[in-house]
């Protein structure tokens, strides 16, 4: 169908979207405990990546949660929205599928 792709593309990002949320969060930890060196090049470009690539998203959730010390639940908070918003995208998929506006 002619809808199939907008909504297939804009899944699969959100999708992409979480899991470099979730890789960003664990190369944070992992740098953060020392298992990995930052003055490494090919770790420092990953991580610089995955750092830009979701920071824009993490900043305004961090500034809108409390202070917990040196524990950081913005990558939990974006991706249970980033769930919230897979799920009102294939809602209105189905609605659009059951009105008959689906083509």
């Amino acid at each position: 169908m002619i809808l199939d792709a907008p909504f297939y593309i804009l899944l699969t990002g959100l999708n992409l979207y979480s899991w470099a949320v979730i890789i960003a969060a664990v190369l944070s930890m992992l740098v953060g405990f020392g298992v990995l060196d930052s003055r490494n090049r090919f770790v420092w470009a990953v991580s610089d990546f995955f750092y830009r690539i979701t920071e824009p998203a993490l900043r305004p959730i961090r500034q809108r949660m409390p202070n917990l010390g040196a524990v950081d639940l913005s990558p939990l908070v974006l991706i249970l929205l980033i769930q919230a918003a897979i799920l009102l995208v294939a809602a209105v998929q189905g609605y659009l599928i059951r009105g008959g506006m689906y083509f």
